[in-house]
């Protein structure tokens, strides 16, 4: 993954500890270490708007890389809009271990948290 400026987490998305060792971890058992999980956000969902996760080595000319203990996060100039200030962090309770991402912009979520409205 190159080609595109690295920012810290301001202003725009932290990644918490959980998160970042869960990011390199799958990562690793993928055997790619150059990728990172890119964020997207679209409309859809129950509330709206949905989150959208995936893995990714390839970066557009609109992506923002987000970067903590080499864990990397893409999200394009569209998404990041709706994700300022936000924190992806990795969750394991009694639903499961998932991806959450605590946003400030939305106004309210689905029971899930993987849609929301602003």
């Amino acid at each position: 993954m190159t080609d595109a400026a690295v920012i810290s987490d301001a202003p725009g998305i932290a990644i918490s500890e959980s998160a970042a060792k869960r990011i390199t971890a799958l990562l690793a058992e993928e055997g790619n270490s150059r990728a990172g999980m890119r964020i997207s956000v679209s409309g859809g969902g129950c509330a709206g708007f949905q989150y959208s996760f995936s893995f990714d080595d390839a970066l557009n000319a609109d992506d923002r890389v987000f970067e903590r203990h080499g864990a990397r996060v893409v999200v394009d100039e569209v998404s990041l809009e709706f994700l300022k200030g936000s924190e992806v962090d990795f969750v394991e309770d009694l639903l499961g271990a998932y991806f959450k991402v605590r946003n400030p912009n939305a106004t309210s979520s689905c029971g899930c948290g993987s849609s929301f409205s602003v």
